[in-house]
């Protein structure tokens, strides 16, 4: 992996984020995770209850792997709050112990759950539910969170995840949800956030040391004004051929990539969404190239720098296969280890007003592209332009 001057990260993560307004993920407002709830349980909860009213821990719960649950929340609107404390399996690991189940409830809070198969988990047939999880350290757990509901809303806010075999994920074809993430570090998983039939929107967040940081199988993902950094991998994003799953868009938004071993693992070292959006975002350092194989692109006001290689765009194949489109503009492709910008034919993106300089392929190799006029290269090793007309200045 290649490594980062100090420096430079600390001005690109100023740049790229100090001062941007904080967007709420899909245009709510979260209610207070700290907002008072008066507690009628607590002092005497044991490992195996369920939990039915407001409830606040006041000592560490230490419950065995081989009981059904360490606690379980089933109550409209109910308040889990840990009181700073840790839910924590002992016993031999297993894949059947369960940390904090869900069967219905509002929120759990403040506090760590560490060590199990599931550390918090919805349930089969439960309801429609919109659980908030605030302020929690979410340890060393096979799944850290875990989607078990036909149908789910998550809101995680000021959490950590670290140590986990996947950090956020769904059951397979048993499940749907949206996890809304904000403000919440990813340290240390194999895979930070899994993607079956469920939508991922990441805001304000940190992704560091996982061996990837998504994997999209079937669903969206959308980063804004975040970091993924000394990864791994920053994403698997496999091509099924003819199979129903699909990963519909991967999107960054004014994020920083930096300093990441590669884009995807070696097995499956190409992006095969159908639309890859990248906006405003400073990709720097990392230890392979981009290549992405989409329907559509749309690529806007991006940097690319001092990567191995720079992007490269080609068809993605499946029941319908045509040439890639979309919009490749205001992109700088600066001092990359082999060409700054390569569309492979037939794809036919349209390109406006990109950079190319001092790149040691060539600048933008684009045979068969639309352009869109406004291209700049000059200084790339193997070639300014193919494709387009670019002027050096």
């Amino acid at each position: 992996m290649k490594q980062t001057r100090g420096f430079v990260v600390a001005m690109a993560v100023t740049t790229l984020l100090t001062g941007a307004p904080k967007a709420q993920a899909r245009g709510t407002v979260p209610a207070d995770g700290e907002a008072p709830v008066v507690y009628t349980g607590g002092a005497t909860v044991r490992c195996g209850d369920t939990i039915t009213q407001h409830t606040r821990l006041t000592r560490d719960l230490y419950c065995p792997s081989s009981a059904p649950f360490a606690l379980r929340v089933d109550g409209p609107d109910i308040v889990l709050d840990l009181g700073g404390h840790t839910v924590r399996r002992t016993g031999p690991a297993n894949f059947t112990s369960y940390g904090i189940v869900v069967a219905n409830g509002r929120m759990v809070r403040n506090g760590t759950v560490q060590g199990f198969a599931s550390g918090i988990s919805t349930t089969n047939g439960a309801p429609v539910l919109n659980l908030r999880l605030h302020a929690l350290a979410i340890l060393d757990n096979n799944v850290g969170v875990f989607n078990r509901a036909s149908a789910a809303n998550f809101l995680i806010t000021d959490s950590r995840l670290s140590g986990n075999g996947t950090g956020m994920a769904g059951e397979f074809d048993a499940s749907t949800g949206t996890f809304d993430i904000r403000s919440s570090i990813f340290t240390h998983n194999e895979i930070a956030m899994f993607a079956d039939f469920h939508d991922f929107d990441v805001l304000d967040s940190t992704f560091t040391s996982n061996e990837s940081a998504a994997y999209c199988w079937h669903g969206t993902f959308r980063f804004r004004s975040s970091t993924i950094a000394w990864n791994d991998a920053v994403s698997t994003i496999p091509n099924d051929g003819f199979d129903a799953r699909v990963c519909s868009e991967m999107r960054f938004e004014n994020t920083l990539i930096a300093n990441n071993a590669a884009f995807a693992p070696p097995d499956v070292p190409i992006w095969e969404p159908i639309q890859l959006s990248m906006l405003d975002s400073l990709v720097v350092h990392n230890g392979t190239g981009l290549q992405v194989a989409a329907q559509t692109v749309y690529i806007d006001g991006n940097t690319l720098h001092d990567n191995a290689s720079g992007l490269t765009l080609s068809d993605r194949t499946g029941l319908v296969t045509a040439p890639l489109t979309g919009i490749v503009r205001g992109n700088q492709f600066l001092s990359n280890d082999g060409d700054g910008l390569r569309v492979v034919p037939p794809s036919t993106p349209t390109l406006i007003n990109n950079l190319a300089l001092g790149n040691a392929g060539f600048g933008i190799y684009a045979p068969t592209a639309f352009d869109g006029g406004g291209n700049v290269a000059r200084d790339n090793t193997a070639g300014d332009c193919v494709g387009i007309i670019c002027s050096p200045f």
